[in-house]
């Protein structure tokens, strides 16, 4: 669907304070010179920002608008079919707007009152170690952009639809956000780069893109399964799905440009919690081989 090459543009801000964001050649909204101003100022807006202030909010367009009540619906659509019950909890709590794009900052307000989780904007991607141990914090490090209106039903770029709709619902249920926390106390006591890399496998593999089995269906518990609408069409279908196995998580190749070809999935919301509160110890304990098992 991408090549690779288009993923994550680099956002890049000169000695004068100038802000701009690099698409690569592919990427839709390279040759969207408005697209490119619009995205460099919802940065700059990012790179602004002073912890613990307020979240500024983004002037988005008209037609983004009109994107997130196209997408909305779908969505919303799939989740009844395919999300599981925990994330559907989320969604009904964090109660998002369907008429427009929501702010960061009122979905953060919503998510604090709820979970005590809140959004900090980023530019871009942001650092594995400084994302996932800000986790612990009960901060999340969210982008403001959204993907380009030509491509509303997938992007491989981290966007609103993204941030607030998957990873906000999910903050939005207690027992995820204590996932998240979780993950991200595991994440501050790591201190090799290999150990933090199989960690964000593993959360890939549970958190971005897990499944669990629920009234004898399979359903899906990730953000970004949960964000996609493409991937919900398909998933029960075209991906291999494999039982919770983190030594294979941590081996497993994933693109993040294309749909997932393996998926992984939990008997049930209480062994991801069991299978995830083990790997976490034993990662933190330094026990990586008993940590890859199941």
């Amino acid at each position: 669907m991408f090549k690779e090459a288009t993923l994550y543009s680099p956002v890049i801000r000169t000695e004068n304070g100038t802000v701009s964001v690099v698409f690569a050649e592919g990427h839709p909204g390279r040759d969207d010179p408005g697209y490119q101003r619009h995205r460099a100022r919802i940065a700059k807006a990012a790179l602004d920002h002073v912890p613990g202030g307020p979240v500024a909010d983004v002037e988005y367009t008209d037609e983004e608008h009109e994107l997130w009540r196209i997408v909305g619906p779908e969505l919303r659509e799939r989740h009844q079919r395919y999300a599981c019950r925990e994330f559907l909890d989320g969604v009904r709590r964090l109660d998002l707007p369907t008429d427009r794009l929501p702010q960061l900052g009122a979905a953060s307000a919503r998510l604090t009152e709820l979970t005590g989780f809140r959004f900090r904007p980023a530019a871009g991607i942001v650092e594995m170690r400084d994302f996932y141990g800000s986790l612990a914090d009960g901060l999340f490090q969210a982008t403001q952009y959204i993907r380009h209106c030509s491509m509303p039903r997938f992007s491989p770029e981290p966007d609103m639809i993204h941030e607030v709709v998957g990873h906000g619902s999910a903050l939005a249920s207690d027992r995820l956000a204590a996932i998240y926390r979780r993950v991200g106390e595991a994440a501050r006591r790591l201190e090799s780069h290999e150990a933090l890399s199989v960690l964000s496998r593993v959360f890939w593999f549970t958190l971005e893109y897990g499944l669990v089995r629920e009234d004898g269906e399979v359903r899906a518990c990730g953000a970004s399964l949960l964000s996609s609408i493409g991937e919900l069409d398909q998933f029960r279908t075209a991906a291999e799905i494999r039982p919770l196995d983190a030594a294979t998580m941590g081996a497993q190749r994933y693109r993040v440009e294309d749909y997932q070809p393996v998926l992984f999935c939990a008997d049930s919301f209480d062994h991801l919690e069991e299978f995830l509160d083990r790997f976490l110890d034993q990662i933190v304990r330094g026990q990586l081989a008993g940590a890859v098992g199941s």
